[in-house]
């Protein structure tokens, strides 16, 4: 007979655990037969243990299978189903743009995404911002709209790796989180779940990122690559920049709005376009529709300009109960803040280190962002215009333009916008896409 306490005391003895006493313990998560403080001791003790490859794998399907995994084989697809995950950052929107372009070349993308918690912003919050948009639809809706629009974005339901979001929630409070074996199968479990047969990772590093240091991220990317396809899921992963904000904004119905733009074709900042694409081809290469980068790039390329990668967009934001007309007036459907201000820096100079994560917690102070998962949000505040590294600041060029709910809340995200820049030391610029795991 199993006892959790004595896989407990394995772990913490730095032995390792079978499968069996694994999927034991993951079991006991799921129905309350293991106490909360035998998880938290699981789980430092994990921490200061680690975990290799193949109790990895092992947690990963435990908590996989703690809850309904979904089988796609009844709707006779005709492509394969795969997706993309984040690791977090500021203004990290390439979600809400990848899946209509891989949707379009002839991919099912099942995203199921999460909510923004600390300084990152979450792709469910965004998608709140449309009008009527369903985050959280019937299981038989979320299914139809895949297969019919080919990409459906939507929050995590609760029959999907439960044991997950007891686990995280302890470890949430008990400084167990940096911990890359429990990462690895906390984001693994929930997409797996989602009955894929190709993932790919984005991994972020810098001031911004989880992992703000490239070893940490390194260590992260190959865990989940490694992890995955020992789960019997191709995976490959891409370590990208967030030493400054992605894109031009951050908030969320300014980056839906900045979203919808580049899918229409229109400006969008070179790094936003480039990790998305980097990412969309990728994706492309591991469910079959190009053989190599090069080739999947041109293909995503493609589908943003002919306006089909924008069609499906549309086609999915209508079948999830959004307004049919988001892509002709998005203006008329993103609310607007009433308050919207320029941020000047206190002297004229050159961008040359940016404080992200700050920049981040700056729009959780306007209310974009949340401390608590109970937390409200104000999707209507953010940062546009956003000034990147390398780039002038003076008094024609602010850092940013403030969209507030009101003069005080403004004035503060300034105070804290100037703090998170500096004109002099050593800026970290290089290329958005950093190196790739495979």
């Amino acid at each position: 007979m199993m006892l959790p306490q004595e896989i407990i005391r394995k772990k913490r003895d730095a032995q390792r655990l079978t499968p069996a006493e694994i999927e034991f313990f993951v079991s006991g998560i799921s129905s309350g037969a293991v106490s909360e403080g035998q998880i938290a001791s699981f789980a430092m003790a994990v921490f200061f243990r680690g975990m290799d490859m193949t109790e990895r794998v092992a947690l990963t399907r435990a908590m996989m299978h703690s809850g309904t995994v979904l089988d796609w084989t009844s709707l006779r697809l005709d492509g394969p189903i795969v997706d993309k995950h984040s690791t977090g950052g500021v203004g990290d929107k390439t979600s809400l743009i990848l899946g209509p372009i891989v949707a379009a070349c002839g991919c099912y993308v099942p995203m199921i995404s999460g909510r923004g918690l600390g300084h990152t912003g979450g792709t469910l919050d965004k998608f709140d911002a449309i009008p009527g948009y369903q985050t959280a639809p019937a299981l038989d809706t979320f299914r139809q709209v895949v297969k019919e629009t080919g990409c459906a974005i939507i929050g995590q339901t609760a029959d999907l790796a439960p044991a997950d979001r007891r686990f995280y929630a302890i470890r949430d409070v008990t400084a167990t989180v940096e911990s890359v074996p429990l990462i690895t199968a906390s984001i693994l479990s929930k997409k797996l779940a989602a009955g894929l047969q190709g993932l790919v990772m984005d991994v972020k590093t810098g001031s911004g990122a989880f992992a703000a240091e490239l070893k940490m991220a390194r260590e992260l990317a190959d865990s989940i690559v490694r992890v995955a396809n020992g789960a019997g899921v191709k995976t490959s992963a891409l370590i990208t920049d967030m030493n400054q904000v992605l894109g031009r904004t951050a908030g969320n119905a300014v980056e839906m709005l900045e979203s919808i733009q580049c899918l229409k074709g229109e400006k969008t900042e070179p790094r936003l376009l480039d990790v998305t694409l980097a990412l969309s081809a990728e994706l492309l290469v591991i469910g079959g529709k190009a053989d190599d980068a090069a080739q999947g790039r041109r293909l995503a390329e493609r589908a943003l300009e002919s306006g089909q990668a924008a069609e499906h967009f549309q086609r999915m934001v209508v079948g999830l109960g959004g307004p049919a007309d988001i892509l002709e007036r998005p203006e008329q459907h993103l609310a607007k803040a009433p308050v919207v201000k320029p941020c000047f820096a206190e002297e004229a100079g050159v961008v040359r280190v940016m404080d992200t994560r700050a920049i981040g917690m700056a729009i959780v102070a306007l209310g974009g962002g949340r401390t608590n998962p109970s937390d409200g949000i104000d999707h209507r505040v953010g940062l546009t215009d956003i000034v990147g590294l390398g780039e002038p600041v003076g008094p024609d060029q602010p850092i940013a333009l403030i969209h507030a709910a009101d003069e005080a809340s403004a004035g503060m995200a300034a105070s804290s916008l100037r703090r998170a820049i500096r004109l002099v030391g050593e800026s970290r610029t290089g290329p958005v896409v950093m190196e790739e795991l495979r």
